[in-house]
C-alpha cells in the first residue's frame, strides 16, 4: 500500500470525480492513531492517499488532532507531496468567500500542540522561514487558473487554537498585523511535513469574513454551509487538476530538510529514539 501524493481534507473529497478508491489503510504510528483510515487509490493516473483531517463525520476538534500520527502515516505510505485543504475565515476585504488563498506564511496562535517529531535525546532545528513548498504552490495555483477558481498566491495563515472563533478584538488585532486568513489546523501540519521532508501546501478555502466584518452578523449558518459545499466542489476540480499536472521529480529543498537540521551527536542518540524516528532520519545516521 503506497502512494506518492497525499490529500488532507474533508469527506467531500471521497466522491471526487475520477478518484478510484481501491483500499483503506489502518495505520498505527509511534505517536498513536491518525484521524482515520487512509483511503488509497488512483486519481488522474497517480497514486494518492486521502485522509479526513477531523475523521469521517467530523469527530475530532482541532485541538484533539494527532498531527504527528497524521503526517507520519503519510510518510510511511511513501507520500512525497501533501495538498492540504482547509476552510478559513478571511481577514481582508480582498479575500472573498468562495475564493481560495494559497498562503506562503503561517503565524502561530496555538497552545502547546505536538508539532515536532524530535526530542527524547535527539534535537533538530529545521529551516521554516519559507514553510510552503514553492514548486507545489505553483502547481496548485496553475490548477486553480485552469479550472476557473479564483485563487490568490501568497499571504499569511494565522493558526488559532479554537474551537471557538475569534472575538472581535482578536480579529481586529490580527488584521492590524496584516494577517490574511484564519484557521485552526494547518501550521502543525506544515511543520511536521517539513520535518518529514514532505512537500506541503495549504489550499485555504474562504467560507466567510471573520467577525471583524460589518456584515458578519448577517451571515447565517445556512450561508456558511452553502459556501462550504461550493468550496468542496471547487476543491475537487482543483485537486484533480493539480494531481494531473504534478511533476514527476521534486525541484525543491523539501526532500533534504533534515540534512543539516540535527545537531545532536549521533553517538549519544538513545537507541529507542533511533528506532522510533528511523523512517525520518535513517538515511542520515551512520
Amino acid at each position: 500500500m503506497k502512494a506518492e501524493i497525499g490529500i488532507i481534507g474533508g469527506s467531500g473529497l471521497y466522491s471526487m470525480p475520477g478518484f478510484e478508491a481501491q483500499e483503506e489503510a489502518s495505520l498505527q504510528t509511534p505517536w498513536g492513531s491518525p484521524s482515520d483510515n487512509y483511503v488509497l487509490g488512483n486519481l488522474a493516473g497517480r497514486r494518492v492517499a486521502f485522509l479526513a483531517r477531523h475523521g469521517r463525520g467530523h469527530r475530532l476538534a482541532p485541538s484533539e488532532l494527532n498531527f504527528r500520527a497524521n503526517i507520519y502515516g503519510m510518510k510511511s505510505l511513501g507520500v512525497e507531496r501533501i495538498l492540504s485543504l482547509s476552510a478559513v475565515g478571511s481577514l481582508k476585504e480582498e479575500h472573498h468567500p468562495l475564493e481560495f488563498v494559497i498562503p506562503d506564511q503561517f503565524f502561530d496562535r496555538t497552545n502547546g500542540r505536538g508539532s515536532t517529531f524530535f526530542g527524547e535525546g535527539l534535537v533538530a532545528h529545521i529551516s521554516f522561514a519559507d514553510p510552503i513548498c514553492p514548486q507545489l504552490a505553483g502547481v496548485v495555483h496553475g490548477a486553480c487558473q485552469t479550472v476557473g477558481v479564483n485563487a490568490k498566491m501568497g499571504g499569511t495563515y494565522l493558526c488559532m487554537e479554537g474551537p471557538a472563533f475569534s472575538t472581535k478584538a482578536e480579529s481586529e488585532v490580527y488584521r492590524s498585523w496584516g494577517m490574511d486568513v484564519i484557521g485552526m489546523t494547518n501550521l502543525q501540519e506544515a511543520k511536521l511535513a517539513r520535518e518529514a521532508e514532505i512537500c506541503y501546501v495549504t489550499i485555504a478555502m474562504v467560507t466567510d469574513y471573520d467577525c471583524w466584518h460589518p456584515h458578519h452578523d448577517a451571515v447565517t449558518v445556512n450561508d456558511i454551509i452553502a459556501n462550504l459545499t461550493k468550496n468542496a466542489e471547487h476543491a475537487c476540480r482543483v485537486v484533480r487538476e493539480a494531481v494531473a499536472r504534478m511533476p514527476n521529480g521534486r525541484a525543491c529543498q523539501c526532500g533534504s530538510a533534515l540534512a543539516h537540521a540535527m545537531i545532536t551527536d549521533q553517538k549519544t542518540i538513545p537507541e529507542t529514539t533511533r528506532k522510533k524516528l528511523d523512517l525520518l532520519i535513517g538515511k542520515y545516521l551512520v
